[in-house]
């Protein structure tokens, strides 16, 4: 059996904000405890890449939204893998969508299990995860589709679940499987009661094992405009470097659906189209969790003597039961319980533990508001490295800029905005106009307007710089690039 890892790097995580940001949502976040290590990175590390006679696991397909591709790549090069391929969505169009293009590349040469794996769900039993994913895949392998559920510990409101039926193999198999009755989705807090009472209902995880073919045949049946709009939008596809670029005129007309809408929810009530395959959950007891809201990373943390969780300089007094999140300065509590409290450098966010659902209401009414703190952190990635705005007022920006060893930024030119250069760490190579030269700790040179000017750092620690801009008009767009290592245009 050949078993084709996918990864599905969409969502906005914006239940997690102010951690969580468009430009930076939470799959590449350290949300899950462990170190440094990112619920992207560990999602790619659950099943490594290796072969036995009877199981070949492939590197993953990666499907991810263009303006993310840059910090993919680099977490999965940080964890010492390698995509089997990259594909861009020019537009998010919902996991359906996402998984198809993945199973139209994997079926360019083999018919392979897809284990169709979320890259923001945190699992802290690693062995347990492969045990019911290999159970699920030779399940898959025969032809059915498989579904994962999460034995429910309580009656959780924010999760959609899965009634299952008959038992499938035999009575002591290890890890259980059944026959899917039906998908509900989000009950309240009574009916949610009712289904864990009644131990015949799963959480539904979104993670699911289904060979290539089977998903082609079941969404051209269920879905057929789907499959068109990703076929033509591969028919142009090309390569950019390590990254699948497809059409973006042809995939702007995919319609926006999930998996679950498009196909799963269809199979159990078994009309049009239930003959092409069987709807069939596994158990998966592996300590799962979607990292959905402050509430649920609170549930997963290591907590305390008075059940908290504080990361970061937090200084908590008569507090209990609460999550607290400090990244650049002291957070002092006092008499607080149940209660949710993150700060970053441009926003703090309170909330009543119960309330952490209610987020992504903040998330939209801020970018109703036009605020920018919706969509990007102050530290900003590049595919070369970061800047962080330090400071900023009329007609002037401070930056901290970090290149790292052997990157570049653009050649460049700005019409309204002239820029100082201050090393304090590591060596620069500057262009200015028809200038090359070094600059080492302490030194600095300008920009003026108008002037095409390169960044490099060639060596080996990263190059840090303050960056002084000053114009009538300081915004990022105001780039004109004559040359790009990173294809941007």
């Amino acid at each position: 059996m050949k078993t084709q890892p996918v990864i599905l790097c969409g969502g906005a995580g914006t239940r997690l904000w102010p951690l969580s940001r468009e430009q930076y949502p939470k799959q590449l976040l350290a949300l899950n405890g462990n170190g440094n290590e990112t619920l992207f990175q560990a999602t790619a590390r659950r099943l490594v890449p290796s072969g036995d006679a009877g199981n070949v696991v492939e590197e993953p397909i990666l499907v991810c939204n263009e303006e993310h591709r840059f910090m993919i790549a680099e977490q999965l090069r940080a964890v010492g893998g390698q995509p089997k391929a990259l594909i861009l969505e020019p537009a998010a169009r919902g996991t359906a969508p996402a998984l198809t293009l993945a199973a139209l590349h994997a079926l360019d040469d083999d018919d392979p299990v897809l284990v169709v794996m979320p890259a923001d769900h945190a699992i802290h039993d690693a062995a347990a995860f492969r045990a019911a994913a290999l159970r699920g895949a030779r399940l898959a392998e025969e032809g059915d589709v498989v579904t994962f559920g999460i034995p429910p510990s309580y009656p959780e409101t924010g999760y959609g679940y899965i009634r299952f039926g008959a038992a499938i193999g035999k009575a002591d198999d290890a890890i259980a499987a059944h026959r899917v009755v039906s998908f509900v989705e989000k009950p309240d807090q009574e009916t949610a009661a009712a289904y864990v009472a009644s131990g015949e209902y799963l959480w539904n995880s979104g993670i699911f094992a289904v060979r290539a073919s089977i998903w082609l045949n079941l969404i051209r049946h269920f879905r057929p405009e789907v499959v068109e709009a990703c076929e033509h939008a591969r028919g142009d596809r090309s390569w950019d470097g390590d990254f699948l670029r497809l059409n973006r005129d042809a995939f702007a007309t995919c319609p926006n659906d999930s998996i679950d809408y498009a196909v799963m929810e269809k199979l159990p009530a078994g009309a049009n189209g239930a003959e092409l395959a069987q709807a069939v959950v596994v158990d998966l007891d592996a300590g799962w969790s979607d990292v959905g809201a402050w509430n649920s990373l609170w549930d997963i943390g290591e907590r305390d003597d008075n059940g908290n969780l504080l990361r970061g300089d937090v200084c908590a007094v008569d507090t209990t039961n609460t999550l607290v999140v400090a990244q650049h300065r002291l957070v002092a509590c006092v008499g607080l319980d149940d209660a949710v409290v993150v700060e970053t450098a441009d926003a703090v966010m309170v909330a009543s533990k119960d309330q952490a659902q209610n987020v992504k209401q903040i998330v939209a009414k801020l970018k109703a508001d036009g605020r920018q703190e919706c969509f990007a952190h102050r530290k900003v990635y590049r595919p070369w490295g970061s800047y962080d705005g330090v400071d900023s007022g009329e007609r002037f920006q401070v930056k901290r800029i970090v290149v790292n060893p052997g990157a570049s930024l653009s050649l460049q030119m700005h019409h309204h905005r002239a820029e100082h250069w201050i090393v304090v760490r590591g060596t620069a190579r500057v262009v200015t106009g028809d200038d090359e030269f070094l600059l080492t700790e302490n030194q600095s040179t300008y920009v003026p307007v108008g002037v095409k000017h390169r960044l490099t750092n060639p060596g080996k620690v990263p190059l840090e710089i303050i960056e002084v801009q000053s114009g009538t008009y300081l915004g990022e767009d105001d780039i004109v690039r004559f040359e790009d290592s990173y294809g941007r245009s």
